[in-house]
């Protein structure tokens, strides 16, 4: 799902944000956000994802350009006026209320009767399974129902609009899984706007209808999740998007769609030309490690097949992470899955490796 201009609920126009009037922390941001979408900006630490959805709140203003809810400018609207729900990592419930006080407080700001605030609260505490806690004080709570009850906040005023900033960063790995999917599920129950702030591309990836990467205060790409991964536009979004082989060479050939690139060692391979230009450029090229065979039976007809020593198997459980020398790179990964019939690889082992031409990308060199 994607939004133009015209159709969009969110809207960011040439928005520029500086803390100190010199370094621009958001450059020129246009991006445009369809109703009921879920968008995730996805990025690494200072790359100004979270500055965005700060904007977007209220909580910080604009230095230069709009930004638009539903057509209307919020730059100057404070942020209880935007009608917009809000997770956060700490959760930020209020300690001395019980579950129910801290779910009917907002609805209590925005005047509605004692009748109307106890249904909503009951509802929005069923939507997330919570409905028996809601005479529990926060300190009673685990840190996964004290995120269910912030959830259940954000929701219970009906916001057309929720922003979550990293929610699920204080959760052990199986309970953050376990909640990506309760959120996605809400999200498209509901039919809200959801735009989410994360550094875990596993989490973008999972819950998305789009995602875009942030580095240095500027979208790098901006897409689905699939295409996020299997098009990279650049070596960046391809090594922060999934884990990445990456061989250096020297662009041959090159022709439309096609590249042949010449590696360290030597030898030519086919790829996809994305960023590169000209012969006789450097370049990336990208190769996933659960696209790499080593099995002849399973490779197709047209692979490459380049010489590889083993230098590591590491146990994963569901997949064997084998660690080669390839081609110049002494860290080429390739990813087995575990079955009875699967070859055993030894540290030392010379073997002949592949993968099919387009799963192969030329790519800018970092």
């Amino acid at each position: 799902m994607s939004a133009s201009h015209s159709d969009a609920f969110v809207a960011f126009e040439h928005v520029q944000k500086s803390y100190d009037g010199v370094q621009l922390v958001v450059k020129d941001l246009n991006l445009n956000i369809g109703k009921g979408e879920f968008l995730t900006m996805l990025g690494p630490s200072g790359s100004g994802k979270t500055t965005c959805l700060m904007m977007l709140a209220g909580f910080e203003t604009a230095t230069h350009g709009e930004i638009r809810l539903d057509g209307q400018p919020i730059n100057s609207v404070p942020p209880h006026k935007r009608g917009i729900g809000m997770v956060f990592q700490n959760y930020a419930l209020f300690p001395h209320m019980t579950v129910g006080e801290n779910l009917s407080f907002p609805l209590e700001v925005r005047g509605m009767g004692k009748s109307e605030r106890e249904t909503k609260v009951k509802r929005a505490l069923d939507m997330v399974q919570m409905g028996n806690f809601i005479n529990r004080r926060p300190a009673q709570l685990s840190g996964g129902q004290q995120q269910r009850i912030a959830l259940a906040r954000a929701l219970v005023f009906d916001p057309k609009l929720v922003l979550m900033d990293e929610p699920l960063g204080a959760l052990d790995k199986q309970l953050r899984e376990h909640m990506q999917f309760e959120i996605k599920h809400l999200h498209e129950s509901l039919g809200i706007t959801v735009v989410y702030v994360t550094h875990d591309q596993g989490e973008a990836l999972t819950m998305s209808d789009r995602v875009a990467v942030f580095n240095d205060g500027r979208i790098q790409q901006l897409a689905p999740p699939a295409d996020l991964y299997e098009r990279p536009e650049n070596s960046f979004v391809a090594q922060f998007i999934g884990e990445n082989n990456k061989l250096p060479g020297v662009i041959e050939e090159l022709t439309g769609t096609h590249a042949v690139v010449r590696l360290q060692n030597g030898e030519l391979i086919d790829a996809t030309p994305v960023n590169v230009t000209q012969k006789g450029q450097k370049t990336l090229v990208s190769i996933r490690p659960e696209r790499v065979e080593f099995k002849p039976e399973m490779m197709p007809a047209d692979a490459h097949k380049i010489s590889a020593e083993v230098r590591e198997v590491i146990y994963m459980g569901d997949i064997l992470r084998v660690v080669m020398n390839v081609a110049g790179s002494t860290d080429f990964v390739m990813k087995i899955r575990n079955t009875l019939s699967q070859t055993k690889l030894e540290p030392g082992q010379k073997i002949k490796v592949g993968w099919h031409p387009q799963d192969a990308r030329a790519l800018d060199p970092m």
